[in-house]
Order: C-alpha cells, then sequence, then structure tokens
C-alpha cells in the first residue's frame, strides 16, 4: 500500500515510484515506436496503404473504455471488501480482548485468549499470502498449540477453535456466566466470517474470460490506432498514440493488480503493518508494553 502525503500537483505528474507506469512501460515503450514507424511510413505497409480513419477508433474507444471501467470497478469493489473484512477483524479482536478482561472474574489466563486471537490475525494474513506463520506461532503460543497447528491446513479456524475451547474452560468453573459467554462467541463468529469472507475474494478471481477479452482489444487497439490518425494529426501521431495507450494499459494494470488485494504489490493492502497494528491494540488491552512496530518501506510503500 502506498502511503504518502498529498503531493503538489505539479510533483504529481512525475511521480514514478508506486506508479503503475513501470509495469506498463515495455509495452507502452513498443506501441509508441510502431507508431513512429507508422507515421516515417505514413501508414504503408510494403507499399499498401492501411485505408483506416479514426471514426471506427472513436466507437471502439468508447466500448473498451466502458468494459475497461466494469473491470476498474468491480476490481476496486473486491480491494474494499477485503479492507472491510480486515476492518472487522480489527474491532472484533478488540472487543474479544476488552471482554476477556471485563467479564471475566479471573483474568490470569486472559494474555493466552488474546495471544490466540494475536496468532489468528496473523495467521489470516499468512493463509492469505500463502506465507509461513510458523515465526509469528512460535512467537505467540506455547509448544503445544505449535505442535497442534503444524498439522492443521485451515490454522485461522483451529485458532478460533482454540479460543472457544479457553473460552469452555472459563464457562465450565463458573469465570464467566453462560449469557455472557455466547456475546463472547458471537464475535467470534465474525471473525469466522471475516477469514471465510477473505478465503472467497482471494479463490474466486474475476472470470479469465473478461481479461483476456480486454487484453486484446486493448493491444490491438494501441497498434492500429496510428494507422486511423496518420493522415490527419501527422507526426503528433506517436505522442497521441502514447497518451491513449497510457490511459488504456494503467487501467488495465491496476485493475489486475488490486483485483488480488493481499498480494505484495505496491497498491495491495498492507496485512503486514495492519496485522501489527491489530497486535499493538490488543498488547495495550492487557496493560503490556506493546513490541510490534509497523516496517514503512522505501517511498512511502508498506506491506
Amino acid at each position: 500500500m502506498i502511503v504518502r502525503p498529498n503531493l503538489h500537483w505539479l510533483r504529481m505528474l512525475f511521480v514514478v515510484r508506486g506508479s503503475i507506469l513501470p509495469k506498463i512501460a515495455p509495452q507502452l515503450i513498443f506501441t509508441t515506436i510502431i507508431s513512429i514507424v507508422v507515421t516515417v511510413a505514413h501508414g504503408r505497409i510494403f507499399e499498401w496503404k492501411i485505408p483506416l480513419t479514426f471514426i471506427p477508433f472513436s466507437l471502439i474507444g468508447i466500448t473498451l473504455a466502458i468494459f475497461l471501467g466494469f473491470r476498474n470497478t468491480t476490481s476496486y469493489a473486491r480491494y474494499w471488501e477485503a479492507r472491510v473484512l480486515w476492518g472487522s477483524v480489527l474491532n472484533e479482536t478488540r472487543a474479544l480482548s476488552r471482554q476477556s478482561m471485563t467479564l471475566v472474574s479471573d483474568t490470569s489466563d486472559s494474555p493466552r485468549f488474546v495471544a490466540y486471537l494475536i496468532a489468528f490475525v496473523h495467521g489470516m494474513r499468512h493463509q492469505l499470502r500463502n506465507t509461513d506463520p510458523r515465526a509469528d506461532f512460535e512467537r505467540l503460543l506455547d509448544k503445544e498449540d505449535v505442535a497442534c497447528l503444524k498439522r492443521k491446513q485451515f490454522k485461522p479456524i483451529t485458532l478460533l477453535l482454540m479460543a472457544g475451547e479457553w473460552l469452555r474452560e472459563r464457562r465450565m468453573r463458573g469465570q464467566i456466566e453462560a449469557p455472557l459467554a455466547q456475546v463472547m462467541e458471537m464475535h467470534l463468529d465474525r471473525l469466522g466470517e471475516a477469514i471465510g469472507g477473505c478465503e472467497r475474494i482471494a479463490t474466486t478471481p474475476i472470470p479469465f474470460t473478461y481479461g483476456v477479452i480486454l487484453h486484446r482489444v486493448t493491444y490491438l487497439y494501441s497498434l492500429l490506432l496510428p494507422f486511423g490518425l496518420v493522415d490527419s494529426i501527422g507526426p503528433m501521431t506517436p505522442v497521441i498514440v502514447a497518451f491513449i495507450s497510457y490511459t488504456f494499459f494503467a487501467l488495465e494494470a491496476v485493475s489486475a493488480e488490486i483485483e488480488e488485494p493481499f498480494g505484495l504489490e505496491a497498491n495491495d493492502l498492507a496485512l503486514d503493518a495492519m496485522s501489527e497494528t491489530i497486535e499493538q491494540s490488543l498488547r495495550e488491552i492487557l496493560h503490556r508494553q506493546h513490541t510490534a512496530q509497523v516496517r514503512a518501506r522505501e517511498h512511502h510503500i508498506i506491506t
């Protein structure tokens, strides 16, 4: 995720780091070179003049813009839903940590319950990014719990089960009343809904055919566009083609990047930072000094 202060309008024109430009630069350069060749040859290929005007490109451009807008809107909806789900994780874990300190008569074992919640957050991040959670689990949990999690495929759900078992033990010992335990169980259920929603986003991409159609049409449009412009604007053709191609290539690349919001691209969600922020918050509820810190990367990019 890119986190930086608002820039002056002039600086915004030349920002490269964190923008989509480095990713689309090769195809943009290639398209510009083709347009320069077409301009020099005045729209001819081996003495054959390509009889194109700008009229069909205006019609195709409108259709392409509509499809790109649909793809971009759909991708951003997935991105925003993922962010809302992670916001709910923050809220629910805070509520559970607070309740473990206020609704349970004996809070001596509450740190273990909170450790399950922190481990759930980190385990959720690792599952969505397909990374190894062992280091975080060993830091937060005892050896028996770590050994149990090692055998499980869906580790965050197992951690919710461990938290539920902790709650059952408190209820069996009479340290929390049944109605209050039910309230805490509702928060655990919402954490299960959050991980389920994230799994749905991660495992259900936008249908592949949309990407194929947009990719083909965008490239064909950009490569044929010089033939439709060269007769009317002449030497300015490469400039206009580069500008229009940049618009279409950038929209396609951005929508493809944020379609999978749990990755490590510059515009994806900063799951590392969010996980560490949640850990800080829960540790402070326990009146302990927090140890996690939000790790900022160079050029205002955090993961």
